[in-house]
């Protein structure tokens, strides 16, 4: 398989496929604005499209019937929104809410099964990022239930800013409580430690990260295994071209999600 520059290339899953397969794709495929907040699918509800995030990023979020809500994943330009759509059910296990406003590629779930059946390399395609979706829902459970907040605070801006470019995020600490399943109060000690160390920057709806290094010194271990789960994605699609690791972490230092890879 042969990766191909296509108008698909904001998408690295759609990007990655041969130039005759997206050719057979392009035709079912539409470019769509996705606005932040927008809920592109609800828990139980049946699946009309899937979407193959560009510029914008997505929440994978599990409410509980009391309101209660935690994120267990974050979809972008790697991945694809509404798997369970080929995997057999055509019902969603979750909310997906728009995080990062931005455009996305959107099929429909007829489409998306014919092409699975009609082609071997696209349903590989879809079942590896699949296979790193569960990872991270996986370990984000594990996450939540037994790490400290600023622990979890430190994971989740991470995966975010692996998802976009630049180090400035628009969102409130309310959205953040939301996002991680606690109380406001909590996310708002948890900035203020990072703050004083020096690793963020912290407004009112706006964050601006200042130490990477030191975020990711500080996170727990999921950040890590979540990033090497898309890693061994991104050099599966490219095997010739395999990412620097840091030594003692185990992380991938030279990825930027938001560019596709070179053939």
């Amino acid at each position: 398989m042969t990766p191909t520059t296509s108008r698909f290339e904001t998408n690295q899953l759609l990007s990655h496929l041969s130039r005759a397969e997206s050719l057979w794709l392009e035709h079912d495929l539409e470019r769509v604005e996705l606005a932040a907040g927008t809920v592109i699918h609800a828990n139980g509800t049946a699946l009309r499209h899937v979407y193959f995030p560009g510029s914008a990023t997505v929440s994978l979020v599990s409410s509980l019937a009391d309101g209660a809500s935690a994120e267990v994943a974050v979809v972008g330009c790697e991945g694809v929104v509404g798997v369970c759509a080929f995997m057999g059910d055509a019902c969603a296990l979750c909310d997906a809410v728009v995080q990062r406003p931005g455009h996305a590629w959107r099929m429909s779930t007829s489409a998306v099964l014919h092409h699975t059946r009609r082609s071997p390399d696209f349903m590989q395609q879809l079942l590896g990022y699949t296979q790193a979706l569960f990872t991270h829902m996986a370990q984000a459970t594990a996450c939540n239930r037994h790490h400290a907040l600023d622990q979890q605070l430190c994971r989740w801006l991470l995966h975010h800013l692996d998802l976009q470019e630049g180090t400035e995020m628009k969102i409130t600490q309310e959205r953040i409580a939301g996002l991680l399943g606690v109380r406001r109060e909590g996310v708002t000690f948890a900035a203020l430690k990072l703050q004083k160390a020096g690793l963020i920057n912290y407004r009112r709806g706006h964050i601006s990260i200042q130490d990477r290094k030191g975020l990711e010194a500080l996170s727990c271990e999921c950040y890590g295994v979540v990033r090497k789960a898309y890693d061994r994605l991104s050099c599966a699609r490219s095997p010739t071209r395999r990412l620097p690791l840091v030594p003692d972490m185990g992380l991938a230092t030279a990825v930027v999600y938001r560019q596709p890879m070179a053939a």
